[in-house]
């Protein structure tokens, strides 16, 4: 595949990485902490967006695998859903309210959001087997995607830090401004990606999908989702990114309470985050191609798991340098370029997964069902995530830390607590998600015989609906 494509359609990525940093990074900080709503009902209001989305999903990915223009499947969603997008997105940061949002204000307006990235993401992932069949290029692919994702999500991290919420993450002003410069580049990037792909992906379909109607759907959603191989990943993923929307969603709170960053830490936690991205995008591809996709997201997860709670363990036992001191923030720093370059590792392992399975899929049914399965994929991570955002909530309210707390001055027996709690559940959820992936059963030697196969069967059959980007 030309560098050219590839670049284009993981600059799509930025939409995704855009909203990702804002939803779990800042959102409940700012609704719980600068707006005044309780922890766990901003937790539960964004865990019910996530499940309502996740399956909505499945509708979306069908929906796009019946799309039948001469754009193709999934270019008219990108198209359509990206105005849409940016227009929730600024609603979400820019409440216009009197007083303190309402469970319900928060949950209707987070749903807006995630729909409408939905039907931008799920079309775009989707594309991904469709532009090309080989095992090391989607890995290629979604190097892309997860490199300009996490750019656009880091990007948004350190205009925040350094310029949208430079007077402290506390003030209620500039989070209008955050949304706004974020939605902004969810619509460039949206229809940047899509414009760029145009002239590669612009085809009427090979084959002209019967009309959607809800009962086909379902049924075919049900047949996906009972793929094995599909089952054992998604069993991983959801462990994995339990964990990080737990993470994620306690990313101030640890940073402010925990390690007492000041305002030149913050400087530089958006270049540690980068650089152990980059670090993601050089070493990925070496590590399929050794040790294949499945036993690096495995072995990635344990790795990664154990590097990050070093220095809350150290902490909780009294060995590490005080909290907010110039050692103990490099070492903070250390300790998450590792962590994160082995945890993003596993996630983006566990993405490109679920392009061979559409091949074991076809085989067994003789039906291509990328938009489905990614769909399946999104609404894994999306329902785990919303578990993870909630289990943060109920950790910070059983943990007891007050309302408007300002860093250093809440009790240690407080703090104690939500990092006790925090690291069991990190532990047990990265050991799980290790577990099932080490299990996935499709390899690259099954992957290149399985894709013979089909040619062959190709061959022999010209009406075949097998298809090749």
């Amino acid at each position: 595949m030309p560098l050219r494509l590839k670049l284009v359609h993981g600059f799509g990525a930025v939409a995704f990485g855009v909203k990702d940093n804002g939803f779990s990074v800042f959102l409940l900080i700012f609704y719980n902490q600068v707006l005044g709503m309780e922890a766990s009902l901003v937790s539960l209001a964004l865990m019910l967006a996530l499940v309502i989305d996740a399956f909505i999903d499945p509708m979306l990915g069908n929906l796009s695998d019946r799309t039948y223009t001469r754009w193709g499947r999934r270019l008219p969603w990108l198209y359509a859903a990206a105005l849409p997008l940016a227009i929730a997105w600024t609603v979400l940061w820019s409440p216009a309210l009197d007083g303190v949002p309402t469970f319900w204000q928060l949950l209707a307006v987070a749903v807006a959001v995630r729909l409408c990235l939905s039907a931008v993401e799920v079309p775009s992932a989707a594309l991904v087997p469709e532009l090309t069949l080989d095992y090391d290029e989607r890995t290629d692919l979604f190097r892309y995607r997860a490199l300009f994702g996490w750019m656009g999500g880091l990007l948004m991290l350190l205009l925040a830090y350094q310029v949208f919420l430079k007077g402290g993450l506390l003030q209620a002003e500039g989070y209008a401004a955050f949304g706004l410069f974020g939605a902004g580049l969810m619509l460039v990037a949206t229809l940047f990606s899509a414009i760029g792909q145009h002239r590669r992906i612009a085809h009427l379909p090979a084959v002209k999908p019967p009309p959607f109607s809800l009962k086909t759907a379902f049924s075919e959603i049900r047949e996906a989702f009972a793929e094995r191989a599909f089952l054992i990943l998604a069993a991983g993923a959801v462990a994995a990114y339990v964990g990080q929307g737990l993470t994620f969603a306690f990313t101030n709170y640890l940073y402010l309470y925990v390690w007492q960053f000041g305002t030149g830490a913050f400087v530089y936690y958006p270049l540690v985050l980068f650089a152990s991205i980059v670090a993601v995008f050089v070493s990925v591809g070496a590590m399929h191609r050794r040790w294949g996709k499945a036993r690096a997201a495995a072995w990635a997860a344990i790795v990664g798991v154990i590097l990050w709670l070093t220095p809350y363990t150290l902490f909780l036992a009294g060995f590490w340098p005080e909290a907010g001191s110039t050692l103990s923030t490099t070492l903070v720093f250390i300790f998450l370029f590792f962590a994160n370059w082995m945890t993003v590792t596993t996630l983006l392992s566990s993405s490109s997964m679920v392009a061979e399975i559409v091949e074991a899929f076809q085989q067994r049914t003789g039906r291509r069902a990328e938009g489905s399965f990614y769909s399946g994929n999104w609404f894994v991570q999306k329902c785990a995530g919303g578990v993870g955002i909630f289990l943060a909530g109920l950790i910070l309210d059983v943990a007891g830390l007050p309302a408007g707390a300002e860093p250093g001055s809440v009790a240690p027996a407080v703090i104690d607590r939500m990092v006790l709690f925090y690291g069991v559940i990190s532990l047990v959820l990265a050991m799980a998600s290790a577990f099932w992936f080490a299990r996935f059963p499709i390899t690259r030697a099954d992957h290149e015989e399985r894709l013979s196969a089909l040619e062959a069967a190709a061959r022999g059959n010209p009406a075949s609906t097998v298809t090749t980007p």
